[in-house]
């Protein structure tokens, strides 16, 4: 019999684990640890933020769908991880703490056979101070809750907006080194789309603030597609969006500290600007959630076992080259970890060999680039690609990965909302092959036009409101959800 633990239930690893149990017998165990009781859909959590979802649209709990398929659920978050064992037991374990199922605090030791980190990321909010919806003053969309107190704040913001007030509102990231660009480029153009249904649209001021040293960057070094028989740079496509919608722009800006009502900034040519603000939302830097790993006599080894970030490493080039050197080859194709064949990572979890964006800084050494995105149908792939190998190295004995799923090697597609309605909603619809360009392979732009291209309009909406539907109906696991790709 094997055990494996997959740690966290996002995406990607949700991904893992469902597909580990459809594939195993029942002689083989499947383990989730997640402080999480409920899984959620984020890439709607900006319909959350706007009023056009709730909190019950996105999310449902975990433990009765993970009963319903045999899969052994723990509430509780990852402490540490001991790979070669320790005085308490002489296996791989996990030591884990819960966070429900009536025994909050307690913590446990999870031996495993195999392990899959999946824990997603931190969401930094301490980096930039005074950023965030707890401690600071700004709002996010990064969990359901947060979306939700996101549309509270944006209500209060339009009624004072149909009271005759004017009103600033300030979107995009809360750091030099942020990702996910794209919630934030979803959430200021749904906000757009409700002030103009509400009829106060001439009463706001809209800005957005970007790390991106263009715009499009989105965090992938930006990139040409097919357009109406063109090829099109996303820098002119996203220029393109805001100037139409009478938004401006400050990009290559790393926020260094938030004020009430104040965000203060630092550019790449090394200005300083401020900005004011009624309402703003800016997405965190992400970090690893900070796991610790210990060897078999107890001494810390979490900087074997992790990159600096808290990301666990994998089989990528980690030598620090310089960007210029950068290669497709450099990222990960089965995320092993090198030093432990029976230890995996997925999603937001690997440590990225570098960025996908080209890496800058201010005269004054600020470094202010988009760290990569590892989000979305990627995460989904990566899950399934692992859960694969680790069933053949179980089934068939297996020493080494079977399949591979290199972001140098994949497409991906994204539907980016620009505001949602029956009639009236629109949504960019993005294909790009490969996720990380190969200038070996495809000089000049590093990928393959024929894949690569965009759209905007209603079919876009639909599109994403149709996905919506379909990956909550997967991730329920409800008849036929295997014939749904990731």
């Amino acid at each position: 019999m094997a055990r494996v633990v997959v740690l966290g239930a996002g995406v990607s690893g949700h991904t893992a684990a469902t597909f580990l149990r459809d594939w195993l017998g029942p002689q083989h165990e499947v383990v989730v640890v997640t402080p999480n009781s409920k899984w959620n859909w984020i890439p709607s959590n900006i319909w959350v933020g706007v009023g056009q979802m709730t909190k019950d649209d996105v999310v449902f709990d975990l433990a009765p769908v993970y009963e319903k398929v045999g899969i052994d659920y723990r509430q509780a978050k990852a402490v540490s991880i001991h790979p070669d064992g320790g005085e308490a037991e002489d296996v791989p374990y996990v030591t884990i703490e819960y966070t429900g199922q009536g025994k909050e605090g307690e913590k446990e030791l999870v031996s495993y056979d195999y392990l899959i980190n999946a824990t997603g990321p931190k969401l930094n909010f301490g980096a930039t101070e005074g950023l965030g919806p707890d401690n600071g003053y700004t709002v996010s969309v990064c969990t359901a809750d947060h979306a939700t107190h996101a549309n509270e704040e944006l209500q209060k913001l339009i009624a004072k907006m149909k009271g005759g007030e004017r009103q600033k509102i300030v979107i995009g990231t809360g750091h030099g080194m942020c990702t996910c660009q794209g919630a934030a480029f979803e959430y200021i153009f749904n906000v757009d789309h409700e002030l103009r249904k509400a009829g106060v649209r001439d009463l706001a001021e809209i800005t957005w603030i970007s790390n991106e040293s263009f715009l499009g960057d989105f965090g992938i070094g930006g990139l040409h597609m097919k357009r109406g028989g063109y090829a099109a740079s996303s820098r002119l496509f996203a220029e393109s969006l805001y100037t139409e919608r009478g938004i401006p722009w400050i990009i290559g800006a790393h926020v260094n500290k938030v004020e009430e009502g104040k965000i203060h900034y630092e550019q790449l040519d090394g200005s300083t600007g401020e900005l004011e603000f009624d309402f703003s939302m800016l997405i965190p830097p992400f970090s690893g959630v900070g796991l610790k790993a210990y060897a078999k006599d107890g001494s810390d080894m979490t900087d074997k076992l992790f990159a600096p970030n808290g990301f666990l490493k994998v089989d990528a080039d980690y030598s620090g080259k310089p960007y210029e050197e950068w290669k497709a080859s450099d990222w990960p194709r089965t995320y092993q970890n090198p030093d432990y064949p029976n230890i995996f990572a997925v999603g937001i979890a690997f440590a990225p060999p570098h960025g996908i964006s080209k890496p800058m800084k201010s005269p004054n050494g600020t470094p202010i680039n988009p760290t990569p995105p590892r989000t979305g149908m990627p995460s989904g792939i990566i899950g399934k690609t692992v859960a694969m190998s680790i069933r053949d190295m179980i089934e068939k004995n297996s020493d080494k990965p079977t399949h591979h799923a290199s972001m140098a090697e994949m497409g991906a597609a994204c539907v980016a909302s620009a505001g949602k309605g029956l009639t009236d909603g629109m949504a960019a619809s993005l294909t790009v092959y490969p996720v990380v360009p190969d200038f070996e392979k495809y000089p000049g732009i590093g990928r393959d036009i024929d894949y690569t291209f965009g759209e905007i309009g209603l079919a876009g909406h639909w599109i994403k409101h149709i996905l919506h539907h379909m990956f909550l109906y997967k991730a329920k696991l409800k008849p036929g959800w295997t014939l749904i790709p990731e």
